[in-house]
C-alpha cells in the first residue's frame, strides 16, 4: 500500500504575542509513494517541503488531514517503528558524537530488541564502509563516511519508507553520485519506499521516478522523471529552467 498522504496542512503562528497571525506552510497537500518508489519532492527554499518531510516521519502531527503508512496513520510511534527511517542534510548531528560507529547502527535495532552485532558487519560492508569503522567516532570519518553510517542505521529494520531530507547537498558533488549509486543500489536490494527532498533537479532525477513540484506549500505538479520536458504549470517551467542553467 506504501505512503499515502491525505489532505495535509500545516500552519505556524508568527509575530509578536500582541499581533500573532498564523501563517500556513503546507495546504492540502496529497500524493502517494507506491513500495518501492522513489518519489521526489522538489521546490524552492522557503516552499514548505521540509515540514512536510516532518509530517511525513510523525515529528510534526499535520493540522488538518493524515499520512498513512500501509494504511495505518504514522502518528502512532508504534507504525512508524522499524517501518520508517530518515536521514537527513546535517550529517554531523544526525549522530551522537560520543557514540562509535557501531554503537550508532545499533540504535534502532535496539529498539526493535534486535541485539545481534554481527548484522553491523553486514550493513558496513553494503554501505561500502571498512568493518575497522566500527570502533570509530564520528569526528575521525568523512563527511561521506558519516552520511554512509547514516544510511547503514537507515536500512538496519529493512523500513518499509526512507525519507531523505536533503541528505546529500552538503557533500562534494563526486561524493554525491557514489551516495546516489548507493541508494539506488539498497533500494533494489531492499524493494523500499524513498521519499527524496531536495532543490536538487540532477539529483532528483538521477534517483527518483516521479517528481512533485512544490510551490508555497502546495503540490503544483506531480510528472514521471522522463516526462520532465513536458511539465505544464509555468512555475514548474521556470523552476525546472533556473535549476538546470544554475
Amino acid at each position: 500500500m506504501g505512503l499515502r498522504v491525505e489532505n495535509v496542512e500545516k500552519a505556524y503562528e508568527t509575530g509578536s504575542w500582541l499581533r500573532k497571525k498564523k501563517q500556513q506552510v503546507v495546504k492540502n497537500v496529497s500524493f502517494t509513494c507506491e513500495m518501492g518508489e522513489c518519489l521526489g519532492i522538489i521546490g524552492e527554499s522557503g516552499s514548505g517541503k521540509s515540514t512536510l518531510g516532518r509530517m511525513l516521519i510523525g515529528v510534526e502531527k499535520p493540522d488538518r488531514g493524515q499520512v498513512l503508512l500501509h494504511g495505518e496513520n504514522v502518528s502512532n510511534r508504534h507504525v512508524r517503528l522499524g517501518n520508517m527511517s530518515v536521514v537527513f542534510q546535517d550529517y554531523r548531528s544526525s549522530i551522537h558524537p560520543f557514540l562509535t560507529v557501531e554503537e550508532a547502527i545499533m540504535e534502532p535495532l535496539r529498539l526493535m530488541n534486535q541485539h545481534d552485532k554481527a548484522k553491523v558487519d553486514s550493513l558496513l560492508t553494503q554501505v561500502g564502509l571498512p568493518l575497522s569503522y566500527k570502533r570509530k567516532y564520528p569526528h575521525e570519518l568523512s563527511g561521506g563516511e558519516v552520511q554512509r553510517v547514516c544510511i547503514a542505521r537507515a536500512i538496519a529494520t529493512e523500513p518499509s519508507c526512507i525519507l531523505f531530507d536533503e541528505a546529500i547537498s552538503s557533500l562534494d558533488v563526486s561524493i554525491q553520485v557514489q551516495i546516489l549509486d548507493l541508494l539506488k543500489e539498497l533500494k533494489s536490494r531492499y524493494k523500499m519506499s524513498y521519499v527524496f527532498i531536495t532543490h536538487d533537479l540532477q539529483a532528483a532525477a538521477y534517483i527518483c521516478d516521479r517528481l512533485l513540484i512544490f510551490k508555497d506549500g502546495q503540490v503544483e505538479e506531480t510528472i514521471a522523471v522522463e516526462e520532465l520536458s513536458n511539465v505544464q504549470s509555468d512555475y514548474a517551467k521556470k523552476l525546472l529552467h533556473t535549476l538546470i542553467t544554475f
